[in-house]
């Protein structure tokens, strides 16, 4: 349950259109683009410009090192310099994580256009201009791109498709959710919160062998928290997590938002006591249950919120089976990682 940083989740739906099986972009030495590349590749020599790594195959299109780089700068401009804190591994998850939302936003910009499905310009105008009176007015709006070196037209191109994914899920998949009454009362009884430790071994781009050893190595590291040794040293020491590693992997689990086998963990596990291994597209897991916490503000001031709570959650179920359905239609693999 990695915290990925903000930057990189912003850009889960940013980046360039659909294409067919086009040639791959290579970045070209001397631009901002390439530097930012050779710089980060020492930490992960996987993003060297010059070797332009294929991370992401499918039938029609690759997503490779060099696209990613420009989508990064194209979209957030100096602010890259961000990626220069990151450590290796941090760098590599938040790198493969962004290649692979980039080739999920990709299917499902292609499935849009077989719908005839688009994004209105009006509303892509309205957008924009709702943000410079945000920001006190157009004038100070082209600044604030200025300084992060970010275009207009970027960011119009980051919203148009956007907002046509958006009307695409709602008109094919998102008009079959339905939240029955008696779902509002029962998750209303359910804990909401939970406080736990964990460990992270990632295993995201990891061949057989190696997850094998992964899970050989969390199994060691159970053995120890369950003989007494304590947990948020060993979190410390072991997790691959850098979002809560440094914490002694203190996270908070809010239901309904997080990996569904490591929520029904959190909830599950009497408090004070250690999961067994939990597997999630990020790797494998263990956690301590620290706490736990029901709603307390009365059923008629948070009906709302818990419904759409549901829904989302229900929307994220048909979404993440709709995208599996389309990868492996697309032969979608990661690779390099």
């Amino acid at each position: 349950m990695k915290r990925i940083p903000a930057l990189l989740l912003v850009l889960a739906f940013l980046g360039h259109g659909c294409t067919q099986k086009a040639e791959s972009v290579a970045l070209k030495e001397g631009t901002p683009a390439f530097t930012l590349a050779k710089d980060l590749a020492i930490k992960l020599p996987l993003l060297d410009p010059e070797e332009n790594n294929v991370l992401v195959r499918t039938r029609k299109f690759d997503i490779t090192t060099g696209e990613i780089m420009q989508v990064l700068m194209g979209n957030y401009g100096n602010q890259t310099e961000q990626l220069r804190q990151f450590d290796g591994i941090q760098l590599r998850k938040s790198i493969e994580d962004l290649a692979v939302q980039l080739a999920e936003k990709r299917l499902l910009l292609q499935e849009a256009e077989k719908a005839k499905v688009f994004a209105d310009p009006t509303v892509v105008d309205q957008l924009i201009k709702a943000e410079q009176e945000r920001v006190g007015g157009e004038e100070k709006f082209m600044e604030s791109l200025k300084t992060i070196e970010l275009s207009v037209e970027t960011m119009k191109k980051s919203l148009s498709e956007r907002i046509q994914i958006d009307a695409f899920l709602e008109k094919t998949l998102d008009k079959d959710v339905v939240v029955a009454p008696d779902e509002v009362t029962r998750a209303y009884g359910e804990d909401t919160r939970a406080s736990v430790l964990h460990i992270l071994l990632l295993t995201q781009g990891k061949n057989e062998s190696e997850k094998a050893e992964a899970r050989k190595r969390i199994a060691g590291i159970l053995a120890k928290a369950r003989s007494g040794e304590d947990f948020a040293e060993l979190a410390k020491q072991y997790s691959e997590d850098p979002g809560s590693k440094e914490e002694g992997g203190k996270y908070l689990v809010i239901r309904g938002i997080t990996d569904k086998s490591f929520e029904d963990a959190a909830f599950s596990v009497p408090i004070g006591q250690t999961s067994d291994i939990v597997e999630t597209t990020y790797g494998y897991h263990i956690l301590q249950v620290l706490s736990r916490e029901k709603e307390t503000r009365p059923l008629d001031e948070v009906k709302g919120e818990i419904e759409k709570q549901i829904t989302e959650r229900k929307k994220k179920e048909i979404l993440d089976a709709f995208l599996t359905k389309m990868k492996k239609k697309a032969r979608f693999k990661t690779v390099g990682f």
